[in-house]
């Protein structure tokens, strides 16, 4: 594929094509998020947000491995204290994916596991081939899932089966994930990275600014009262009513009728 530009760090590479970037995951033999990585993935997450012309973001770790996260080698050597301080790193740099403010989805093949499903539940949408297999098994190491796991997935799955999973350290594979809700869409085990850009694709021409605005009241509003939630979306659309795109869909509407509109992002 031609891309339109890439931005090549070591073990992070940051691909735009069309409107999407990809932030691939290059770390053979399977792609464990060591310190290095981590702030990688930080870089690669700014760049997402920063360039204007990247409408819509997918994460993928290659054909066959998504992450099975943290690198363990690397852990065990750490002193405690500079274990402990180690969760702080790996969840701010996997909440900077969280905080992209664009449309992102996982292309999850192989394994995601630890802090590779964590990563991935900082999308907007993950996506599974039919040989993955998430999970958050770092009870098994006697520690606990520190990059967003406890937190996320309660609010994804709810707390009684989130508790289930992140206890037994089970690994769960591509249909059972589909049906408790881990991942989102299961397809062909070759086609995760198609049925990504698939998803992705569709927001490309979208209303820039309002994909952002959604993704913020939803997101912000999850960690507030309803009351205060409330008040974020009214604050978010009030904004969107000074936006060009908001005067290109409500008249396109008017003249043509819904969904015929053409953006500009702005």
């Amino acid at each position: 594929m031609a891309l339109d530009s890439e931005v090549v760090r070591e073990f992070v590479r940051f691909e735009v094509d069309g409107g999407i970037g990809t932030i691939r995951l290059d770390r053979p033999p399977v792609n464990a998020l060591s310190r290095q990585v981590q702030e990688e993935i930080r870089s690669a997450a700014q760049q997402a947000t920063d360039r204007t012309e990247v409408r819509a973001v997918i994460v993928y770790g290659g054909e066959k491995m998504f992450s099975v996260g943290a690198d363990v080698k690397e852990m065990a050597t750490m002193p405690a204290a500079e274990l402990a301080a180690q969760a702080g790193a790996i969840s701010s740099s996997v909440s900077a994916v969280a905080d992209i403010p664009k449309p992102t989805v996982a292309a999850i093949t192989g394994f995601a596991l630890g802090g590779g499903y964590e990563l991935a539940l900082c999308c907007d949408r993950r996506i599974a081939g039919a040989d993955a297999k998430v999970g958050l098994p770092e009870i098994l190491l006697g520690i606990i899932p520190g990059a967003g796991g406890t937190q996320r997935l309660p609010r994804l799955i709810g707390p009684s089966r989130a508790k289930e999973l992140i206890y037994t350290g089970r690994i769960v594979e591509a249909e059972e994930a589909l049906r408790i809700g881990l991942v989102d869409e299961v397809v062909a085990a070759e086609d995760g990275y198609a049925a990504a850009w698939r998803w992705a694709s569709q927001f490309v021409a979208g209303p820039a600014r309002a994909l952002a605005a959604a993704k913020a009241a939803i997101d912000d509003g999850l960690d507030v009262y309803l009351s205060e939630g409330l008040r974020l979306e009214t604050e978010a659309f009030g904004a969107l009513a000074h936006t060009d795109d908001r005067v290109r869909g409500m008249r396109s509407f008017l003249d043509h009728g819904p969904g015929k509109a053409t953006f500009v992002g702005s």
